[in-house]
């Protein structure tokens, strides 16, 4: 019945918890895992010199997502579980939506507390109301 979980991630504690679910929803039904984030690509350090690349990394929304992403993916497949990654910039709840549509996500599980700890609620309510998938709202709080 499900063959493709995605799941939102923003490397918090509380986003942890919605892919801790979501593995486990993969795993019970043989599905693939899809980790999806969504960064801000406006934290871009300005000047050169000595250290432009850890600067560039450390400023990176970007690097930093693909970064957590990887880990997240790594970990997954050490306990077997078929997974990839997707990420973009924007809006947080317009990115989970877009890319779950992407990935043919039959399952889409997000953490009851928005992306970046934003408003309580603002990404999850955003999402559940649009998203062309079913979607799991894990209490994360």
């Amino acid at each position: 019945m499900l063959s493709t979980v995605a799941v939102g991630t923003d490397g918090s504690a509380t986003a942890a918890k919605a892919v801790e679910a979501a593995a486990d929803i993969a795993e019970r039904f043989g599905a693939k895992l899809v980790l999806l984030s969504a960064f801000d690509g406006t934290d871009r350090p300005t000047g050169t010199g000595s250290g432009a690349n850890e600067r560039e990394w450390a400023f990176n929304n970007d690097a930093r997502v693909r970064e957590l992403l990887r880990r997240s993916e790594q970990e997954l497949r050490e306990r077997n579980i078929d997974c990839a990654s997707m990420h973009d910039e924007g809006d947080p709840a317009e990115v989970l939506i877009r890319l779950a549509e992407d990935c043919g996500a039959d399952l889409l599980v997000i953490g009851n507390r928005g992306m970046e700890r934003r408003v309580l609620g603002s990404v999850p309510n955003t999402v559940t109301h649009k998203a062309g998938c079913s979607v799991y709202v894990v209490k994360t709080t």
